[in-house]
């Protein structure tokens, strides 16, 4: 078993330093024994066979299940050596075949009528709030940041995310503004604060909206910023603007004609619109299967060829396409080491298997932003010619304006 393994292995680590003990006591090193370094170790002969069988799909589930041990290094250290390797492996036979098969089952996954919308987002976001509390800023963002510099705090960098999306969106006081999932209200409070728009937030969390309201009312802005627990296709008013941040990979595939369909017919005819989401740089591909069955369920990566043409067919006009590459790895690395940091108290608030999985879904998306298999598309929406300005030149003046009023209301406040 142990030479089967290392020749399987050997297909997919061609850079790297990866030290393999396997469960009968063997050890073989795979790669180039350059950096990234690490050693893992397999608890029984079964995981073995798991990882052969499908490991998209096994790695995750043996290390949260303490069957794949990380002996040096750290799962992200593991999960960054798979990442930069797996352009360059040819997969056997059988593994091309799951991989065609799960691109055929794509749709049929991602079925997200109202009932399963719910649902899916219950699984995720309606867990136990301290969790959040543990690694999230204090405006609980839980995006890709916007990182000027690179040194940049967590919390600066959330804040210039909301300040650039709230200059691309050109809001102007008394605007009226649709926020596709909400959240826990971060953005929805800023453009109702510091911008003086009259903000509707949307989600499906019961645990998000009851904050989201109770930082409205905190913050005396409860007759601004309004939040609802409904989906976006029973939205039924017109907006001047309309922002999703983080929501469209929740959409699912065979909606997304549904969807811009909605901004359509919610967006005034000199209305803007800014759709935030994560997105593949190649061609269009499954998602981890590991990702959509334990921690997103009926999620989605998109790749930009499989939105333009739902965009197109809803009548919506691209105005502006921006493509942050390494922000949301930055954004990773800071959840990641505040989660880990403060692993005890997530331990004692949803147990250890708990935590083994959310570091190996914080490692995972980290490890695929960094290998550039994944970015951020910002994508802005017009319904007509001369709805934005002739340069981008505005979204730096505009920014430069929201910092002063920033610091206008942190020297009152």
């Amino acid at each position: 078993m142990s030479r089967i393994l290392q020749n399987f292995l050997e297909r997919f680590v061609r850079h790297g330093d990866l030290e393999v003990e396997t469960a009968s006591g063997a050890c073989f090193r795979l790669g180039d024994g350059k950096a990234p370094a690490a050693a893992i170790r397999f608890a029984d002969s079964a995981a073995e066979w798991r990882l052969l069988l499908d490991p998209e799909l096994a790695v995750g589930e043996l290390f949260t299940d303490g069957r794949l041990i990380v002996t040096r290094g750290a799962i992200f250290d593991v999960l960054t050596i798979a990442t930069r390797n797996i352009a360059l492996a040819e997969q056997p036979r059988w593994l091309a075949a799951i991989q065609k098969w799960r691109g055929r089952l794509k749709r049929w996954g991602q079925r997200n009528s109202l009932t399963s919308a719910r649902r899916n987002v219950e699984h995720h976001y309606d867990i136990d709030p301290r969790i959040y509390d543990l690694f999230l800023d204090s405006d609980r963002l839980y995006s890709c940041a916007y990182f000027e510099t690179p040194d940049q705090s967590l919390e600066e960098s959330q804040l210039a995310k909301k300040r650039h999306i709230a200059s691309k969106l050109l809001i102007e006081p008394g605007h009226r503004v649709l926020d596709i999932g909400s959240g826990w209200g971060g953005l929805a409070l800023y453009l109702a604060r510091v911008c003086d728009a009259n903000v509707t937030g949307v989600t499906l969390s019961r645990e998000q909206i009851a904050i989201a309201r109770r930082r409205a009312e905190d913050e005396g802005l409860a007759s601004k910023a309004a939040f609802a627990l409904t989906d976006y296709r029973d939205v039924d008013q017109i907006f001047d603007r309309i922002v999703s941040v983080g929501m469209f990979e929740h959409v699912g595939l065979g909606y997304y004609d549904a969807y811009f369909e909605c901004i359509a017919k919610l967006l005034s005819e000199d209305g803007v619109a800014l759709v935030h989401t994560i997105g593949n740089t190649g061609e269009p591909i499954p998602t981890s299967p590991w990702i959509v069955k334990y921690i997103f369920p009926g999620g989605y990566i998109p790749s930009l060829s499989e939105i333009l043409p739902s965009i197109e067919r809803a009548g919506l006009i691209v105005s502006d396409v921006e493509v942050l590459q390494l922000h949301y790895a930055e954004t990773l690395l800071h959840w990641r080491e505040r989660f880990m940091a403060r692993r005890a108290e997530a331990a004692a608030i949803s147990g250890e298997k708990f935590c083994r999985s959310w570091e190996f879904y914080l490692s995972l998306c980290e490890a695929a932003f960094r290998a550039g298999l994944t970015v951020v598309f910002q994508i802005q929406l017009v319904k007509k010619v001369g709805a934005i300005p002739l340069t981008r030149d505005y979204i730096g003046d505009r920014e430069r304006v929201l910092r002063a009023k920033e610091a206008l209301e942190l020297e009152s406040g």
